[in-house]
Order: C-alpha cells, then sequence, then structure tokens
C-alpha cells in the first residue's frame, strides 16, 4: 500500500546510513535488538478511504475527541483534486465551515473554483500533520490541530502572487471582517441557525478584500512572503470567545510547539494499549482504528460554557458538553471501548446526554451541534447508560437520566428518522407489542411515517425490545419494581415477531396478521418496509439481551449452531448487482452475513453459546484478514466515526462485549501474543496468548489471574481489577474448550 513519503522517511534514513556507513556496527552485525516501533508510527489514516460502495473513511487530523478536525474536501481517496481546506469539521459527515486555500493567482471570481491538483506520494497524513505539495501553483502547505485552534502554514514558490482564499460552505448569512493587515474574523451560519465564529491571524501583513456579496474573502501578500502562517481559533459562542480561545491556546506557540503538543497527545493516547506480536500489518490496522475511535464525541466547551442546539442558547457549566453522536452506531462497541480506557470521559458524554435532555425534553439519539439529528431508529442511549452504570460509573445524574429515558420509552415515537411525540403506530406497539407493518401494496396512511425510511416494522421492534429491557433492568437496580416488571416483560417484545414455521423474524399488520414476503430480499429499498439496511437474515440475530431465549425460539444449541453455519454460508440467489442495489449498506459478504454494517458484530461471537465456541475463533479471524487489511480498501462498510473501528479493537484484542448492559466480556481470538491495557489507577488488564501466529488462533486452554477458565467469558470487573486473561493458542481447535455452561452468565 501507499505509505507517507514525509513521515516515514525520517524514520528509516538513520538506519540506511548506518547499514551502509558502517558496516562494522552492532546494527549491521545483528547482535543487538532494534527498539521497537512507537504505537503512533503505526498509524495510517488512509486505511480505509476508498468505500466499497458508500462512505469511505476520512484522513481526519485532529486531537482526541476535540472540536478542530481538518481533513482536505475531495471525493475520496481516488480523487487527485483537493477543492478546499476546511478550518473544522462541525458533525462527522455532517458538514463543515470556513473553507481556505493557497493560490498563486490574482483573486478573482472564478479563482475560488478552482480545485488543487497534488500527488499522492507527496501527502503526509499523520493523526497531528497534514502537509502536501500543490501540483499546479508549487504551493506546499501544512496544517496541524489545536483543540479549539489550528494552524496552517503555506510556503509559495518564487513567481507567482501570494493568496489565501477564504470562503463559506453553508449558506444563510456569514461574514468576513479584516480588524488589521494581520487580523481576521468571520462568521458562517451551519444548519440555518447554528452561528460559528473565527478569529485568525496572518504572520505577515496583508491587503485583504471581501467578494462576491460578502460570501468570500482574500488576503493578499508582498513578493518578499514566501512563508506563510495562519493560526485562528474557532467558537460557538461569541466573535469575543474565539479571540478568547486563540489567546488562551495559542497566541505565543510556534507551528512546530503547536505540533509536538499534538504528536505528544496522540502518543498518549496510543499508549493506553500496547500489543506485542502480531504482524506488521495487524498493527498499522489495530493502531488506526484505535485512532478513529478518538474522532468523535467531541467537547465544545469553552470557558466553561458552550453553545447548546439543544435549548439554542450559551450554557454555562463546571463540566465538559460533548455533542457528535450516532448512538444506533457507537452504543455497540464505542462507548464500551471508552468505559475501559477513559471512564471519566464517557461520565461527562452520558452527563452531556442528561443536559440536552433537560434542555430540550427528549433524551436524543444522534445528538450533534445543532440538537438531535433524527437518524437511525432505537433509543439506544438507554443500553449505553445502564451498560456505564454496571460498569461503575457513576458521576452522572442518573435519577434524571431515567426520568428522561422513560419519557422516550412511554411517550416518544419509535418511526425512524423522526424525532417527537408518539403516534397511532407507538400506540399498537405498546398495546399488542410489536410495531405494525403495511401489507405489500397497501398504501401509507400515517404522514409521520418517513418517505423513503418508512416503517421498519422488524427493525423497530426489535431494538425497542433491546432498549425496553435496558431501562427494565435499570429500574430493577433503582428499586423501580413497577417499572422493571413492564418494561422486562417489553423486553420480550421480540417474541411476538417470530415466525416458528419459517424460523425469521416477520412483520405483522396491525391486525396481528402475518406479511408473507421474503426476509432475504423483500422490502424494499434496504429491505426499509420491515428491516433497516439489511435484510431478515441481519436481524434473525438482534436480541443481545435475551440470546438464551433466542436459542430457544430455534429448537436447542444445535440448531442454532447450524443456523449460525446456515448465514455464512447462505447464498444471495441473485447476482451482486441485483443484491446490493437493494441492499448497498450490506456490505463485506460472507454468504448472508454483512461485515461492513453495525448489527452483524456481535453474530460471530454467537457461537460461545454453542457447543462449538472455536467457531467465533475461526471466523473473527477469518473476518478481521478479509476485510480490515492495512489498505486503502481496509473498512468493509461505513465506519460511523469510530463505530466499526471500536469493533476491530476488540475483536484484535480478542475479546468483545456481546452486550452491553450485561458487563461480561465474550472472548474471541487475539491477534497479538500480549496485550496490555493500561488502566484508571495504574492498574494494568494483561491478556497473554502463547503461540498465537496467522495459524495458530484456536484456544486450547485458558486460565484468569492462574486459575483455569472454561467458558468463554470473563467480567468488566476482572478487567478493571487488571486482570491476567492467558490463553494457550494451537492450529487446531481445541473442541472441548469453552463449552462450559454459558447461560449462568446471562
Amino acid at each position: 500500500m501507499k505509505r507517507n513519503a514525509g513521515s516515514l522517511l525520517h524514520l528509516f534514513l538513520p538506519a540506511l546510513l548506518l547499514l551502509f556507513c558502517c558496516p562494522g556496527s552492532p546494527a549491521f552485525a545483528g547482535d543487538s535488538i532494534p527498539a521497537p516501533r512507537p504505537n503512533i508510527d503505526y498509524i495510517d489514516p488512509t486505511i480505509g478511504n476508498v468505500g466499497q460502495l458508500l462512505e469511505p473513511t476520512r484522513p481526519t487530523v485532529h486531537l482526541p475527541n476535540q472540536l478542530i478536525r481538518m481533513t482536505p474536501q475531495r471525493q475520496d481517496y481516488m480523487d487527485d483534486q483537493i477543492s478546499a481546506f476546511p478550518l473544522t469539521i462541525v458533525s462527522h459527515r455532517l458538514g463543515q465551515v470556513f473553507s481556505i486555500k493557497p493560490s498563486a493567482k490574482k483573486p478573482g471570481i472564478d479563482t475560488w473554483a478552482m480545485k488543487m491538483n497534488y500527488d499522492h506520494n507527496l501527502e503526509v497524513l499523520r493523526p497531528w500533520l497534514y502537509s502536501n505539495w500543490l501540483i499546479d501553483d508549487g504551493i506546499g502547505i501544512e496544517f496541524t490541530p489545536g483543540k479549539k485552534t489550528g494552524v496552517y502554514r503555506f510556503v509559495f514558490p518564487q513567481k507567482g502572487e501570494r493568496t489565501i482564499l477564504f470562503d463559506r460552505y453553508n449558506d444563510g448569512p456569514s461574514e468576513w471582517h479584516f480588524h488589521s493587515p494581520t487580523e481576521i474574523s468571520g462568521m458562517e451560519t451551519y444548519n440555518g441557525y447554528v452561528k460559528v465564529y473565527m478569529y485568525g491571524v496572518f504572520n505577515t501583513a496583508a491587503t485583504g478584500g471581501v467578494m462576491d456579496n460578502g460570501r468570500k474573502a482574500y488576503a493578499s501578500f508582498p513578493a518578499a512572503a514566501r512563508k506563510i502562517e495562519f493560526r485562528y481559533a474557532i467558537s460557538y459562542i461569541s466573535p469575543a470567545q474565539a479571540k478568547r480561545n486563540f489567546d488562551e491556546e495559542l497566541k505565543d506557540k510556534s507551528f512546530g510547539a503547536v505540533m509536538e503538543e499534538a504528536k505528544n497527545i496522540w502518543s498518549q493516547s496510543m499508549s493506553r494499549i500496547k500489543v506485542e506480536g502480531g504482524t506488521e500489518a495487524q498493527k498499522r490496522s489495530f493502531y488506526t482504528a484505535l485512532y478513529r475511535c478518538q474522532e468523535r464525541m467531541v467537547d465544545i466547551t469553552e470557558d466553561s460554557s458552550y453553545y447548546s442546539g439543544f435549548n439554542r442558547r450559551v450554557n454555562r457549566d463546571t463540566r465538559p458538553f460533548y455533542v457528535d453522536d450516532w448512538s444506533w452506531d457507537t452504543y455497540l462497541a464505542l462507548h464500551p471501548l471508552r468505559m475501559i480506557l477513559d471512564p471519566s470521559r464517557e461520565e461527562d458524554m452520558l452527563q452531556s446526554y442528561v443536559r440536552m435532555y433537560e434542555q430540550s425534553g427528549w433524551m436524543p439519539t444522534f445528538p450533534v451541534i445543532f440538537g438531535d439529528h433524527a437518524c437511525m431508529n432505537g433509543f439506544h442511549s438507554s443500553i449505553i447508560f445502564l451498560d456505564a452504570w454496571r460498569k461503575g460509573l457513576k458521576n452522572f445524574d442518573l435519577e434524571k437520566a431515567y426520568a428522561g429515558m422513560k419519557k422516550n420509552a412511554l411517550e416518544a415515537t419509535l418511526l425512524p428518522w423522526r424525532n417527537g411525540a408518539k403516534t397511532p403506530l407507538d400506540d399498537i406497539y405498546h398495546s399488542k407489542g410489536y410495531f405494525p407493518a403495511l401489507q405489500p401494496g397497501e398504501k401509507e396512511t400515517v404522514e409521520q411515517v418517513h418517505p423513503f425510511e418508512r416503517r421498519q416494522a422488524v427493525a423497530v421492534t426489535l431494538g425497542a425490545a433491546y432498549d425496553d429491557w435496558a431501562l427494565g433492568q435499570l429500574a430493577r437496580d433503582l428499586g423501580r419494581q413497577e417499572d422493571y416488571e413492564q418494561f422486562s416483560k417489553r423486553g420480550l417484545n421480540y417474541k411476538n415477531l417470530w415466525n416458528d414455521q419459517r424460523q425469521f423474524f416477520l412483520p405483522k399488520d396491525d391486525k396481528g396478521n402475518w406479511i408473507d414476503i421474503d426476509p432475504k430480499f423483500d422490502g424494499g429499498p434496504g429491505g426499509r418496509d420491515y428491516y433497516d439496511e439489511n435484510n431478515g437474515w441481519t436481524y434473525l440475530w438482534q436480541v443481545q439481551q435475551d440470546i438464551p431465549g433466542l436459542i430457544d425460539l430455534m429448537g436447542g444449541k444445535k440448531a442454532f449452531e447450524a443456523r449460525l453455519d446456515q448465514l455464512f454460508r447462505e447464498g444471495l440467489d441473485r447476482s451482486r448487482n441485483d443484491f446490493w442495489l437493494k441492499f448497498p449498506d450490506a456490505t463485506g459478504l460472507v454468504g448472508q452475513y454483512s461485515m461492513g454494517n453495525e448489527p452483524s458484530f456481535h453474530i460471530p461471537y454467537l457461537y460461545n453459546f454453542t457447543d462449538a465456541p472455536w467457531k467465533t475463533q475461526q471466523r473473527i479471524r477469518f473476518l478481521l484478514d478479509v476485510w480490515f487489511r492495512d489498505n486503502i480498501f481496509g473498512m468493509p462498510g461505513d465506519e460511523d466515526g469510530g463505530g466499526m473501528s471500536a469493533f476491530v479493537v476488540f475483536s484484535s484484542m480478542g475479546f468483545y462485549p456481546l452486550t452491553p448492559g450485561i458487563p461480561l466480556y465474550t472472548i474471541g481470538s487475539p491477534l497479538f501474543k500480549k496485550v496490555t491495557i493500561d488502566l484508571p489507577g495504574g492498574r494494568k488488564f494483561t491478556l497473554i496468548a502463547h503461540h498465537c501466529s496467522t495459524v495458530n488462533k484456536y484456544i486450547q486452554d485458558a486460565k484468569f489471574d492462574g486459575k483455569t477458565i472454561d467458558t468463554p467469558w470473563f467480567t468488566h470487573r476482572q478487567l478493571m481489577d487488571g486482570g491476567t486473561l492467558e490463553l494457550t493458542m494451537g492450529p487446531k481447535p481445541n473442541r472441548r474448550w469453552g463449552t462450559g455452561s454459558q447461560k449462568q452468565n446471562y
């Protein structure tokens, strides 16, 4: 794969000089062991930069969970032109503000539209540094991020103009002001009403101007100025706060100082998990995934204040306020990973959810800067709060969170991609225990139903059952017996759509009649009449809260195992063209299993509930090897800001949180011989996999803290206490290991 020449050459040059200039040195003689590479050197932001069908990953430059995020604006890695660079990405895949681009031409209306050609081999992409050379104008560019600030540096050729062009990305009111030859400020309106402010400083006096009815601005510099530096700060509060952010964070720092500080922050973050063994490619995939897990949520607090789209005003708080979370994607693995690595930050994020409920009257699902983004389905914040509570995270207002979750469960609509009060369809769910679907050809009767996203009746029922189970479990923990009984019963609603004859979860209409469909292909685009982005084969397994109950529905462990086998072997019964035309999200296919979409993450681990846990070990290794390689195609579906990367991190380490809300981890097959997680309080969790290799992927025996274990589980408490899981790996399955009683844990 392509490697960043500028970023890696300095790593190898000293060794090459030593090799060729000093042949008698220990390095040449082979009698010394080279120092291990720092973890940050394995991060390659280009992994996954070309999507299979939908969105690629983006090589985002930022600090962990901070406001400033930058990525060059292009279609994907195949594009050899960049349209501009944003001063920040406001929300993951939901837009950016304030574009900037250098030019060796005089400013004119057409200048802003010109794209910048570049050479991929001269582009340097690191989490703390972006560097490139723009071919047509011969301009070098660098960027490094702060928390709410950033620094661009441009090197112009000897001939030509020296111009920096500014533009906006969004419609609505905007403005630019030059306060002096070296100072500029701007305001751009995002999503119709969120005002974003910028204050910036040039290192050289400029002649400034505004064009296109105030939409665009430019700064022109004298011929003697070849190296132009632009330092800036962003605020969601006010122009004055943008200036304060600049002064507090950036005022006296050089580009090099900001970059070194950013690099050190990433080095500390990446050092929280240390791996030994494995291949270089596996380490690149692993640490790149760990980097992507820290893009969201983002802290938008500015001097103990923050703008919230949930009440559309500036609020004060002693704690950080985080936004930009898509809980349908992140509740499965990203939130659980943060509960291990950074539980105090996770508590602040959950308290941010509480604040959002206080400000809007609803517990959010996809909280972003402008409020709750109506997206996907389900109120999975209930699961996140239960999971955190049971894992010992307490520093948030659980009582108020519970009130918000209960209100959502009783009063909010379950309709996909809609916010607000319940509808007649929700009343059917509350009374009959399932979300009703339409018969084929039947016209929609409820105006609130999204015209494209449809009812998603089976997916909504299954997701709501998990959410209701979580709320019931939390009620029990809080001593609310009546609520516990009510929501625990609703947690079993998945059974109301189980068709025993067909052995699938199938839709019913509002009268309780089964709707006869092909669960493999029916339901319109993405199966959205009944499912969501995936077909009935994927939603067959969406009962994480009651796996033993699902096993019973399928007729026992043997039948359950056979159905899992069938999932990975079942054909499409049509061409891939026809299948993907209807199900473009169902990528990374292995039979009917879709590695490229979040509802599939837990499925390979379900073999741990059967008498064949070795099949989990086999499947996980295969899926990691096939679909998560260290190249530009190394992400099988929409990565969703850490959602899929968290699956990679967990699975590569050798365990996974199969049911958020139950504080257990199920064991897979680690890629590395040793994994060490630095935990809060100075403790360390260690996983040792003796003889682990590409071939030796099967567990022969296991010990936890020296005691033999024969079930593929361990607890969150064991992990956080600093336990040691010791596995002995081999090339062939030990069919007896892991077959102890699993039901006792669930």
